[in-house]
């Protein structure tokens, strides 16, 4: 599957290869991230640089930078920030000045490994194709790339069996195709690149913010107000890297910002719309969780225990039975918007809720009407 070439990247960008770069790791750093779904938290070695005798003191990132082919500065600064790069066995921060003789220990939670995608005939729920790009209504369960435990069965591996040299950046083998990602267990709409151009365009739509990102959660209790913009760092929880956690003093993390709008009131549970203006990891299930209503059925994140509503036994008998209902974070990708690569039109994209999610709202619904 080839990189993307040098005209490509030029058609959008002109003459500002450098530019591109930085979008597009910027943009995959934050939408293709490191595997959510590791049970462990084993730290597997990378690279492991020494620094020379006479190395004059200069930032870590920029020396790294130097250092790492096809890595940009951004995609490094994430991984200082998310503790994956030690100096001397000791995590540092992006502003470190390196010394000589430092020992520089990059790690990531899965083993170095080929980055050959092995063709796999996965039945794929296609919304829309053209010969530039097509949309997909992925189903919960499904990972969305080859990492660290799921080297199989992933979208990926469907994409290559369907569809032939899709697109990639030297930089970003094992991801043809993607522009962007959603979780393990979260349902709903990807778009995804079949030509260089149009994977370079959506990179750039995605770095803007201008793609326009719509999720269904259905959630513990009622936000109060029922309406509202959550304006708040998330990042790398220090305790458990597979969690994001809010960082309200704004000294950690990253930006982020998730709108959102009650759509139904349950009394115990909510249906709410969540709209996506960044797309940090885990953002919508960090930041309701933040705002003290985790994600039904959210094991990571709290979702799993019942967070309102009574003690009584039939209660709690009743939650068991909608948690079994949909086993899994109850959180669906609905709409997805963006200007078409080729033809410069918005196009925008609709899914209907998956029956599990249909199944525990409905289950609700009667529960609160009869009781």
């Amino acid at each position: 599957m080839p990189a993307m070439t040098l005209n490509a990247i030029m058609s959008v960008y002109g003459s500002s290869f450098n530019q591109f770069i930085f979008v597009y790791f910027y943009t995959m750093a934050e939408e293709l991230v490191l595997p959510d779904d590791a049970e462990e938290e084993l730290l597997f070695e990378h690279h492991r640089i020494v620094a020379d005798p006479g190395q004059s003191l200069l930032r870590i990132d920029k020396f790294l930078n130097d250092r790492l082919a096809n890595v940009s500065r951004s995609k490094i600064q994430k991984g200082i920030d998310d503790g994956f790069v030690l100096v001397n066995d000791k995590p540092v921060k992006s502003n470190y000045k390196v010394h000589p003789n430092d020992v520089i220990v990059i790690s990531f939670p899965e083993p170095p490994r080929d980055t050959d995608v092995v063709p796999e005939n996965i039945p794929l729920n296609i919304v829309y194709e053209d010969d530039a790009l097509l949309v997909i209504n992925k189903p919960a369960g499904m990972v969305v790339h080859p990492a660290y435990q799921n080297w199989s069965g992933t979208l990926v591996n469907a994409l290559a069996y369907h569809f032939q040299n899709l697109p990639q950046l030297a930089g970003n083998e094992g991801k043809p195709g993607l522009v962007h990602r959603i979780d393990k267990d979260t349902s709903g709409l990807l778009v995804i690149a079949k030509t260089e151009y149009a994977m370079t365009s959506l990179a750039k739509q995605f770095f803007d913010h201008s793609i326009e990102r719509t999720y269904y959660a259905l959630v513990w209790g009622i936000p109060d107000p029922p309406e509202g913009t959550i304006n708040v760092h998330v990042g790398r929880s220090l305790k458990d890297r597979r969690v994001t956690v809010a960082f309200p003093e704004g000294n950690m993390g990253r930006h982020a910002i998730t709108h959102y709008r009650l759509l139904k009131d349950l009394r115990y549970v909510s249906l709410i719309e969540c709209k996506l203006e960044t797309g940090r990891t885990h953002q919508i299930r960090a930041h309701m969780k933040y705002l003290g209503h985790p994600l039904f059925n959210d094991a990571m994140y709290g979702g799993d225990q019942i967070m309102k509503g009574t003690v009584f036994t039939k209660y709690r008998q009743f939650v068991d039975n909608c948690f079994k209902l949909i086993p899994r974070q109850a959180l669906h990708a609905k709409t997805l918007g963006f200007i078409h690569p080729k033809t410069k039109t918005f196009m925008q994209f609709n899914s209907e809720l998956p029956d599990d999610f249909t199944a525990v709202l409905e289950k609700w619904e009667k529960y609160v009407q009869h009781e």
